[in-house]
């Protein structure tokens, strides 16, 4: 790959520390964000995002094929306290009680996904019946309890089958997709309307073949190019396939995590790095899809993928976008980065979740607004926000989170505050209903407004999931 170039590196703007510091003046809850109105639009929406392979367990139930978290998992040291996602929160068989706890929260909407495996256990052909039937199970069950499904059709969990036959490095897997996602909308298009098709294709495409220490563990440049040219290639396709299936009241989108690329003061080069890095990490999705076109600093990278054709078919129009927000990114140079940078150090004084993600609600603000900018205000969903916090329950079983309680208030705050500045903002879905298989940190993380004991699979409601209730019951924050 050739070297950046300063010319490309002056046609985008970066964040500065000086920059980010403006942006939580403008936006910081105290100040400008007491003019905001006190609630929400009132079609706002409101709900909570799992995934399949999270929370699902039931890795062997009903047909299920293997998939590449499956047997990553096995692989000694790969996952934290070689925990595995084999039962992971019994979903499959306790979806019942989990979607009641959504209910009683008042949630209008819940966005899950769809476990490829689980309904084509050799990720093409023969169709496994039961696996739809659970989904089935589970539509009907939201439905009933006043709860609108958004059907993510992949968050990870990619069948082993297709790994063997090159996965994502393989370009025929944007057919594979496609094929896929024409089954799911033949079964559940009659009572689904909102779609999704990826969750977070640069983290697949980094972690999981550029960096390493996610499922499939590759690593090196040209993975994480090819990771995500096919993704971005299976998206338009399946794009192409759903519209083509459309019935009235349709919605399609995906979900994108977007996170503003902050320039650390006083290191030399780091404004450079963070450009770099804001194209790498968002925009080698977004650009394709909203602009037709790979980021200038990246294109001569992509342009042996692309074929005659490609950047059309990944270009189709979408009904709404998806981000998933948890903080900013600090970059620096770094001349063994897998780009040239490598992350720097946060401002001093930045609080950090147990997770070690800095806390910084008004970089949403700043995201917001630069989706907005950047590709003429679509229509968005916080499809991800939340944060790791090791609670546990108290003398009495109560378990208190104010540490989440008080990052979620914050972030919604900054939300009030975008919509009334402009954004596009048009509904919230916390991340996540219950503490579950954190991938390669295994079940010590604690992302949940809901506890799961993980003896008994017994689940207990946390501070934070009543005062999110209380939230969505005032259509605004408390």
């Amino acid at each position: 790959m050739e070297p950046f170039s300063s010319t490309a590196i002056g046609r985008r703007q970066f964040i500065t520390a000086a920059g980010a510091a403006a942006v939580a003046v403008a936006a910081a809850p105290g100040r400008e964000a007491q003019a905001a109105p006190a609630h929400f639009p009132k079609d706002f929406v409101w709900g909570f995002s799992t995934s399949s392979y999270q929370i699902e367990g039931a890795v062997q139930a009903d047909g299920r094929g293997d998939s590449i978290w499956d047997v990553f998992g096995r692989i000694p040291g790969k996952i934290m306290n070689g925990d595995t996602g084999d039962v992971a929160c019994d979903h499959y068989h306790r979806y019942a009680e989990d979607v009641a706890l959504m209910a009683r929260a008042g949630t209008g909407a819940y966005r899950f996904s769809v476990a490829w495996p689980r309904i084509l256990p050799e990720g093409t052909g023969a169709v496994n019946a039961a696996g739809l039937d659970f989904y089935d199970r589970l539509v009907d069950t939201l439905l009933e309890n006043g709860i609108a499904p958004w059907l993510c059709l992949y968050h990870w969990d990619l069948p082993q089958a297709l790994q063997q036959r090159g996965g994502w490095l393989n370009r025929d897997i944007a057919n594979w997709f496609a094929d896929y996602a024409t089954i799911v909308a033949n079964r559940f298009g009659d009572r689904v309307t909102n779609w999704i098709t990826l969750n977070e294709p640069n983290v697949v495409a980094l972690f999981g073949h550029g960096l390493g220490g996610h499922a499939p563990d590759l690593r090196g440049r040209p993975g994480y190019l090819a990771a995500i040219h096919h993704q971005n290639l299976a998206q338009g396709r399946a794009l192409l396939a759903l519209r083509g299936l459309a019935r009235p009241g349709w919605r399609l989108g995906t979900v994108v995590n977007a996170q503003p690329c902050v320039a650390p003061p006083a290191i030399r080069g780091a404004e450079a790095a963070a450009l770099v890095w804001d194209a790498v990490w968002n925009r080698s999705c977004l650009d394709p899809l909203f602009r037709g076109a790979y980021p200038d600093i990246l294109e001569s990278s992509f342009a042996p993928l692309v074929r005659d054709g490609d950047l059309a078919e990944i270009q189709q129009p979408v009904d709404f976008l998806g981000l998933n927000y948890y903080s900013p990114m600090y970059q620096q140079p770094d001349p063994n980065g897998l780009f040239g940078t490598n992350f720097g150090p946060a401002p001093v004084g930045t609080k950090f979740t147990a997770m070690g993600w800095p806390v910084v609600p008004q970089a949403l603000y700043q995201q917001l607004f630069d989706i907005k900018e950047r590709y003429h205000n679509p229509p968005i969903y916080i499809t991800e926000n939340g944060a790791d916090y090791q609670d546990k329950p108290g003398p009495e079983g109560r378990i208190e989170d104010p540490e989440r309680i008080a990052f979620l208030r914050d972030h919604l705050q900054v939300c009030q505050q975008a919509i009334a500045d402009g954004a596009n903002l048009r509904g919230y879905f916390a991340w996540t209903l219950l503490d579950n298989f954190e991938w390669a940190d295994g079940y010590r993380r604690h992302f949940g407004l809901v506890a799961v004991d993980r003896k008994t699979m017994a689940r207990v409601p946390k501070a934070s999931y009543y005062w999110y209730t209380e939230v969505i019951r005032a259509n605004a924050v408390i």
